[in-house]
Protein backbone atom coordinates (compact mmCIF):
# COMPACT_ATOMS: atom_id res chain seq x y z
CA UNK A 1 0.00 0.00 0.00
CA UNK A 2 2.69 2.58 0.92
CA UNK A 3 4.45 1.84 -2.50
CA UNK A 4 1.63 2.71 -4.78
CA UNK A 5 -0.09 4.63 -2.46
CA UNK A 6 -3.77 3.94 -3.22
CA UNK A 7 -4.38 0.10 -4.47
CA UNK A 8 -8.13 0.32 -4.92
CA UNK A 9 -7.30 3.96 -6.83
CA UNK A 10 -4.34 2.33 -8.96
CA UNK A 11 -6.49 -0.67 -10.12
CA UNK A 12 -9.21 1.77 -11.32
CA UNK A 13 -6.58 3.68 -13.03
CA UNK A 14 -5.39 0.18 -14.68
CA UNK A 15 -8.86 -0.72 -15.63
CA UNK A 16 -8.98 2.75 -17.54
CA UNK A 17 -5.50 2.74 -19.39
CA UNK A 18 -5.82 -0.83 -20.18
CA UNK A 19 -9.38 -0.33 -21.44
CA UNK A 20 -8.45 3.02 -22.91
CA UNK A 21 -5.94 1.45 -25.46
CA UNK A 22 -8.17 -1.33 -26.50
CA UNK A 23 -10.85 0.67 -27.41
CA UNK A 24 -8.29 3.87 -28.86
CA UNK A 25 -6.53 1.15 -31.17
CA UNK A 26 -9.99 -0.20 -32.07
CA UNK A 27 -11.06 3.08 -33.49
CA UNK A 28 -7.98 3.68 -35.15
CA UNK A 29 -8.86 1.43 -37.61
CA UNK A 30 -10.95 3.92 -38.99
CA UNK A 31 -8.30 6.12 -39.05
CA UNK A 32 -5.88 3.94 -40.83
CA UNK A 33 -8.73 3.13 -43.37
CA UNK A 34 -9.73 6.97 -44.11
CA UNK A 35 -6.25 8.77 -43.79
CA UNK A 36 -3.88 5.65 -45.26
CA UNK A 37 -2.09 6.68 -41.54
CA UNK A 38 0.81 4.39 -40.44
CA UNK A 39 0.91 2.14 -37.49
CA UNK A 40 4.10 3.53 -36.30
CA UNK A 41 2.87 7.18 -36.13
CA UNK A 42 -0.55 6.43 -34.15
CA UNK A 43 1.59 4.45 -31.70
CA UNK A 44 4.22 7.13 -31.33
CA UNK A 45 1.79 9.54 -30.62
CA UNK A 46 -0.27 7.37 -28.34
CA UNK A 47 1.83 4.75 -26.36
CA UNK A 48 5.74 6.71 -27.12
CA UNK A 49 4.72 10.24 -26.32
CA UNK A 50 1.70 9.64 -24.00
CA UNK A 51 1.59 6.38 -21.92
CA UNK A 52 5.33 5.40 -21.57
CA UNK A 53 6.32 8.92 -20.36
CA UNK A 54 3.04 9.29 -18.58
CA UNK A 55 3.73 5.84 -16.52
CA UNK A 56 7.48 7.21 -15.98
CA UNK A 57 5.98 10.82 -14.98
CA UNK A 58 3.39 8.35 -12.59
CA UNK A 59 5.68 6.72 -10.96
CA UNK A 60 8.34 9.96 -10.43
CA UNK A 61 5.80 11.86 -8.68
CA UNK A 62 4.18 9.57 -6.46
CA UNK A 63 7.64 8.65 -5.21
CA UNK A 64 9.29 11.93 -4.73
CA UNK A 65 8.92 13.78 -0.96
CA UNK A 66 5.94 15.78 -1.43
CA UNK A 67 7.84 18.46 -0.30
CA UNK A 68 9.64 19.05 -3.95
CA UNK A 69 6.35 19.10 -5.23
CA UNK A 70 5.65 22.08 -2.92
CA UNK A 71 8.79 23.95 -3.47
CA UNK A 72 8.18 23.34 -7.30
CA UNK A 73 4.72 24.49 -8.04
CA UNK A 74 5.36 28.41 -8.33
CA UNK A 75 8.30 27.64 -10.72
CA UNK A 76 6.09 25.07 -12.65
CA UNK A 77 3.15 27.27 -13.06
CA UNK A 78 5.08 29.79 -14.04
CA UNK A 79 7.04 27.51 -16.66
CA UNK A 80 3.48 26.97 -17.91
CA UNK A 81 2.35 30.24 -18.38
CA UNK A 82 5.28 30.95 -20.61
CA UNK A 83 4.83 28.01 -22.52
CA UNK A 84 0.86 28.52 -22.64
CA UNK A 85 2.19 32.18 -24.15
CA UNK A 86 4.56 30.56 -26.42
CA UNK A 87 1.98 29.19 -28.36
CA UNK A 88 1.42 32.62 -30.21
CA UNK A 89 4.55 33.11 -31.52
CA UNK A 90 4.72 32.34 -35.11
CA UNK A 91 7.53 29.94 -35.58
CA UNK A 92 7.02 28.40 -32.35
CA UNK A 93 3.12 27.79 -31.96
CA UNK A 94 0.62 25.52 -34.22
CA UNK A 95 -2.23 27.23 -35.70
CA UNK A 96 -4.96 24.91 -36.46
CA UNK A 97 -8.22 25.34 -37.57
CA UNK A 98 -8.37 28.78 -36.09
CA UNK A 99 -6.94 27.91 -32.91
CA UNK A 100 -3.22 28.16 -31.28
CA UNK A 101 -3.14 25.66 -28.78
CA UNK A 102 -0.02 23.63 -29.47
CA UNK A 103 3.91 24.26 -29.53
CA UNK A 104 6.07 22.62 -32.34
CA UNK A 105 8.62 20.48 -30.88
CA UNK A 106 10.08 19.41 -34.23
CA UNK A 107 9.42 15.72 -34.10
CA UNK A 108 5.68 16.38 -32.77
CA UNK A 109 3.50 18.98 -31.34
CA UNK A 110 2.92 19.47 -27.29
CA UNK A 111 -0.44 21.54 -25.85
CA UNK A 112 0.68 22.74 -22.80
CA UNK A 113 -3.16 23.50 -21.93
CA UNK A 114 -2.76 20.24 -20.60
CA UNK A 115 -0.19 20.86 -18.18
CA UNK A 116 -1.34 24.49 -17.28
CA UNK A 117 -4.61 22.70 -15.71
CA UNK A 118 -2.88 20.64 -13.46
CA UNK A 119 0.08 23.66 -12.39
CA UNK A 120 -2.96 26.11 -11.48
CA UNK A 121 -4.74 23.39 -9.43
CA UNK A 122 -1.69 22.58 -7.83
CA UNK A 123 -0.89 26.89 -7.19
CA UNK A 124 -4.62 27.42 -5.97
CA UNK A 125 -4.71 24.20 -3.69
CA UNK A 126 -1.54 25.05 -2.22
CA UNK A 127 -2.62 29.15 -1.85
CA UNK A 128 -6.09 27.78 0.14
CA UNK A 129 -4.06 25.78 1.97
CA UNK A 130 -1.55 28.73 2.95
CA UNK A 131 -4.81 30.98 3.79
CA UNK A 132 -6.96 28.66 5.64
CA UNK A 133 -9.83 30.27 6.94
CA UNK A 134 -9.06 34.22 5.42
CA UNK A 135 -10.46 33.32 2.11
CA UNK A 136 -13.43 34.40 3.34
CA UNK A 137 -12.02 37.94 3.24
CA UNK A 138 -12.05 39.51 -0.74
CA UNK A 139 -8.89 40.56 -0.19
CA UNK A 140 -7.46 36.91 0.94
CA UNK A 141 -9.87 35.11 -1.28
CA UNK A 142 -11.47 36.34 -4.12
CA UNK A 143 -8.74 38.77 -5.35
CA UNK A 144 -6.12 35.29 -5.28
CA UNK A 145 -8.74 33.55 -6.88
CA UNK A 146 -9.05 36.27 -9.58
CA UNK A 147 -5.10 36.51 -10.17
CA UNK A 148 -3.54 32.75 -10.08
CA UNK A 149 -7.02 31.21 -11.62
CA UNK A 150 -7.69 34.28 -13.89
CA UNK A 151 -4.78 34.46 -15.90
CA UNK A 152 -4.62 31.28 -17.12
CA UNK A 153 -8.44 30.87 -17.92
CA UNK A 154 -7.91 34.13 -20.28
CA UNK A 155 -5.04 32.64 -22.09
CA UNK A 156 -6.90 29.40 -22.86
CA UNK A 157 -9.63 31.59 -23.90
CA UNK A 158 -7.31 33.38 -26.27
CA UNK A 159 -6.36 30.50 -28.20
CA UNK A 160 -9.10 29.95 -28.21
CA UNK A 161 -9.34 26.44 -26.08
CA UNK A 162 -12.75 27.25 -24.13
CA UNK A 163 -13.78 23.86 -23.22
CA UNK A 164 -10.63 23.63 -21.08
CA UNK A 165 -11.49 27.02 -19.80
CA UNK A 166 -14.20 25.73 -18.35
CA UNK A 167 -13.45 22.76 -17.18
CA UNK A 168 -10.23 24.67 -14.93
CA UNK A 169 -13.04 27.01 -14.13
CA UNK A 170 -15.22 24.93 -12.76
CA UNK A 171 -12.71 22.73 -10.58
CA UNK A 172 -11.15 25.75 -9.01
CA UNK A 173 -14.58 27.15 -7.75
CA UNK A 174 -15.09 23.97 -6.18
CA UNK A 175 -11.81 24.05 -4.66
CA UNK A 176 -12.63 27.75 -3.29
CA UNK A 177 -16.04 26.71 -2.10
CA UNK A 178 -14.77 23.81 -0.86
CA UNK A 179 -12.35 25.85 1.47
CA UNK A 180 -14.97 27.53 2.77
CA UNK A 181 -15.29 30.70 0.30
CA UNK A 182 -18.66 32.88 0.89
CA UNK A 183 -21.56 32.60 -1.25
CA UNK A 184 -21.23 36.20 -1.93
CA UNK A 185 -17.95 35.07 -3.81
CA UNK A 186 -19.68 32.03 -5.64
CA UNK A 187 -22.41 34.20 -6.74
CA UNK A 188 -19.93 37.14 -8.53
CA UNK A 189 -17.95 34.42 -9.82
CA UNK A 190 -20.83 32.63 -11.47
CA UNK A 191 -22.17 36.08 -12.53
CA UNK A 192 -18.95 36.89 -14.01
CA UNK A 193 -18.96 33.49 -16.05
CA UNK A 194 -22.55 34.33 -17.73
CA UNK A 195 -21.70 37.56 -18.42
CA UNK A 196 -18.24 36.39 -20.03
CA UNK A 197 -20.12 33.23 -21.89
CA UNK A 198 -22.80 35.89 -23.27
CA UNK A 199 -19.70 37.95 -24.77
CA UNK A 200 -18.35 34.63 -26.29
CA UNK A 201 -21.24 33.86 -27.89
CA UNK A 202 -21.60 37.38 -29.30
CA UNK A 203 -17.72 37.45 -30.88
CA UNK A 204 -17.38 33.86 -31.57
CA UNK A 205 -20.37 32.39 -33.76
CA UNK A 206 -18.91 29.13 -33.61
CA UNK A 207 -20.12 28.76 -30.25
CA UNK A 208 -23.73 30.28 -30.57
CA UNK A 209 -23.81 27.38 -33.43
CA UNK A 210 -22.77 24.36 -31.03
CA UNK A 211 -25.80 25.72 -28.82
CA UNK A 212 -28.18 25.84 -31.57
CA UNK A 213 -26.94 22.42 -32.68
CA UNK A 214 -27.28 21.22 -29.56
CA UNK A 215 -30.99 22.41 -29.12
CA UNK A 216 -31.53 21.47 -32.89
CA UNK A 217 -29.18 18.76 -34.01
CA UNK A 218 -31.62 17.47 -37.08
CA UNK A 219 -31.80 21.06 -38.62
CA UNK A 220 -28.14 20.43 -40.21
CA UNK A 221 -27.74 16.92 -40.09
CA UNK A 222 -25.31 17.32 -43.03
CA UNK A 223 -22.71 20.29 -41.61
CA UNK A 224 -22.53 21.78 -38.00
CA UNK A 225 -24.86 18.37 -36.55
CA UNK A 226 -23.63 15.67 -38.78
CA UNK A 227 -21.02 14.72 -35.81
CA UNK A 228 -23.61 14.48 -32.77
CA UNK A 229 -26.16 12.73 -35.50
CA UNK A 230 -23.50 10.39 -36.35
CA UNK A 231 -22.21 9.69 -32.85
CA UNK A 232 -26.52 8.58 -31.83
CA UNK A 233 -26.60 6.52 -35.11
CA UNK A 234 -23.15 4.88 -33.88
CA UNK A 235 -24.23 4.38 -29.96
CA UNK A 236 -27.76 3.78 -31.39
CA UNK A 237 -26.68 0.71 -33.32
CA UNK A 238 -24.69 -0.45 -30.56
CA UNK A 239 -27.98 -1.88 -28.91
CA UNK A 240 -28.10 -3.65 -25.67
CA UNK A 241 -24.32 -5.71 -26.07
CA UNK A 242 -22.84 -4.13 -28.89
CA UNK A 243 -21.84 -5.27 -32.00
CA UNK A 244 -18.75 -6.55 -30.68
CA UNK A 245 -15.00 -5.39 -30.15
CA UNK A 246 -13.33 -3.88 -33.67
CA UNK A 247 -16.75 -4.45 -35.28
CA UNK A 248 -17.76 -0.69 -35.39
CA UNK A 249 -19.24 0.15 -38.76
CA UNK A 250 -19.03 4.27 -38.07
CA UNK A 251 -15.57 4.59 -37.57
CA UNK A 252 -14.96 3.49 -41.46
CA UNK A 253 -16.06 7.12 -43.25
CA UNK A 254 -18.51 7.75 -41.01
CA UNK A 255 -17.83 9.45 -38.02
CA UNK A 256 -16.11 12.21 -37.64
CA UNK A 257 -12.69 13.05 -35.20
CA UNK A 258 -13.63 8.34 -34.15
CA UNK A 259 -10.03 8.72 -32.30
CA UNK A 260 -10.77 12.11 -30.73
CA UNK A 261 -13.34 13.59 -28.86
CA UNK A 262 -16.22 10.68 -30.77
CA UNK A 263 -13.74 7.88 -29.33
CA UNK A 264 -16.96 7.30 -27.21
CA UNK A 265 -19.50 6.83 -29.68
CA UNK A 266 -16.73 4.46 -31.39
CA UNK A 267 -16.83 2.40 -27.74
CA UNK A 268 -20.74 2.51 -27.58
CA UNK A 269 -21.35 0.70 -31.37
CA UNK A 270 -18.66 -2.31 -29.78
CA UNK A 271 -20.16 -2.64 -26.74
CA UNK A 272 -23.66 -1.03 -26.27
CA UNK A 273 -25.80 0.07 -23.38
CA UNK A 274 -24.32 -2.23 -20.83
CA UNK A 275 -20.62 -1.44 -21.61
CA UNK A 276 -21.17 2.33 -21.46
CA UNK A 277 -22.77 2.03 -18.06
CA UNK A 278 -19.57 0.36 -17.10
CA UNK A 279 -17.33 2.93 -17.80
CA UNK A 280 -19.47 5.45 -16.69
CA UNK A 281 -19.32 3.72 -13.20
CA UNK A 282 -15.39 3.02 -14.12
CA UNK A 283 -15.41 6.91 -13.96
CA UNK A 284 -17.59 6.74 -10.81
CA UNK A 285 -16.04 5.08 -8.85
CA UNK A 286 -12.38 7.11 -9.99
CA UNK A 287 -14.21 9.63 -8.47
CA UNK A 288 -15.43 8.21 -5.61
CA UNK A 289 -11.68 6.70 -4.61
CA UNK A 290 -9.89 10.09 -5.54
CA UNK A 291 -12.09 12.20 -3.36
CA UNK A 292 -11.72 9.54 -0.72
CA UNK A 293 -8.02 10.11 -1.16
CA UNK A 294 -8.38 13.93 -0.66
CA UNK A 295 -11.05 13.57 2.71
CA UNK A 296 -7.71 11.25 4.51
CA UNK A 297 -5.21 13.74 2.98
CA UNK A 298 -2.75 14.57 5.55
CA UNK A 299 -2.38 18.31 4.97
CA UNK A 300 -5.02 20.56 3.54
CA UNK A 301 -2.88 21.53 0.53
CA UNK A 302 -3.18 17.55 -0.69
CA UNK A 303 -6.78 17.45 0.29
CA UNK A 304 -7.32 20.54 -2.44
CA UNK A 305 -5.02 19.22 -4.78
CA UNK A 306 -6.05 16.12 -5.02
CA UNK A 307 -9.92 16.96 -5.15
CA UNK A 308 -8.61 19.44 -7.60
CA UNK A 309 -7.13 17.00 -10.49
CA UNK A 310 -9.96 14.35 -9.64
CA UNK A 311 -12.71 16.71 -10.62
CA UNK A 312 -10.68 18.15 -13.74
CA UNK A 313 -10.48 13.89 -15.08
CA UNK A 314 -13.98 13.43 -14.50
CA UNK A 315 -15.06 16.42 -15.40
CA UNK A 316 -13.37 16.25 -18.57
CA UNK A 317 -14.82 12.50 -19.15
CA UNK A 318 -18.51 13.74 -18.39
CA UNK A 319 -18.43 16.34 -20.95
CA UNK A 320 -17.52 13.88 -23.47
CA UNK A 321 -19.54 11.15 -22.93
CA UNK A 322 -22.41 13.99 -22.61
CA UNK A 323 -21.74 15.14 -25.80
CA UNK A 324 -21.86 12.29 -27.56
CA UNK A 325 -25.17 11.47 -26.17
CA UNK A 326 -26.14 14.60 -27.33
CA UNK A 327 -27.19 15.52 -23.55
CA UNK A 328 -24.89 18.51 -23.57
CA UNK A 329 -23.44 20.61 -26.06
CA UNK A 330 -20.45 19.65 -28.09
CA UNK A 331 -16.95 20.70 -26.54
CA UNK A 332 -13.83 19.37 -28.32
CA UNK A 333 -12.79 17.70 -24.75
CA UNK A 334 -10.64 14.68 -25.00
CA UNK A 335 -11.84 11.38 -23.00
CA UNK A 336 -9.65 11.09 -19.97
CA UNK A 337 -7.32 7.75 -20.77
CA UNK A 338 -9.06 6.81 -24.16
CA UNK A 339 -8.73 9.57 -26.92
CA UNK A 340 -6.02 10.33 -28.96
CA UNK A 341 -3.54 13.03 -28.06
CA UNK A 342 0.16 12.14 -26.26
CA UNK A 343 0.02 15.23 -24.40
CA UNK A 344 -3.07 14.48 -22.41
CA UNK A 345 -2.85 10.84 -21.93
CA UNK A 346 0.80 12.23 -20.24
CA UNK A 347 -1.14 15.01 -18.08
CA UNK A 348 -3.98 12.55 -17.11
CA UNK A 349 -0.96 9.82 -15.56
CA UNK A 350 0.93 12.72 -14.12
CA UNK A 351 -2.12 14.15 -12.15
CA UNK A 352 -2.66 10.51 -11.11
CA UNK A 353 0.65 10.26 -9.79
CA UNK A 354 0.03 13.19 -7.74
CA UNK A 355 -3.38 12.16 -6.25
CA UNK A 356 -1.25 8.58 -5.30
CA UNK A 357 1.60 10.88 -3.48
CA UNK A 358 -1.14 12.93 -1.81
CA UNK A 359 -2.57 9.05 -0.90
CA UNK A 360 0.83 7.66 0.86
CA UNK A 361 0.83 11.24 2.78
CA UNK A 362 -2.58 10.00 4.93
CA UNK A 363 -3.99 11.33 8.08
CA UNK A 364 -2.32 9.17 11.15
CA UNK A 365 -5.91 8.85 12.30
CA UNK A 366 -7.01 7.69 8.87
CA UNK A 367 -7.09 3.53 8.29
Amino acid sequence: MKLLGDRVFVAIVAVLVLGGLAIFFSASLGLLARQNASVVHIAETQLALGLIPGLIALFVLRSVPVQWIAKGTMPFYIFMLFLTVLVFMPGVGVHTNGASRWLNLGFATFQPAEFLKIATILMFGGYLAYAKTRVTSWRSGLVPFVAIVGIPVALLLLQPNTSTAIILSITCVAMYLLAGAPWRDIGLLVLIAVLGAGLLIVMRPYLLQRVETFMHPADNALTSGYQIQQSLIAIGSGGILGRGFGQSVEKFNYLPEATDDSVFAVYGEEFGFVGGVILLLVFVAFAARGLKIASEAGTLAGAYIATGLTLMIVLSAFLNIGAMLGVLPLTGLPLPFVSHGGTALLAALAAVGIILNVAGHKKRSAR
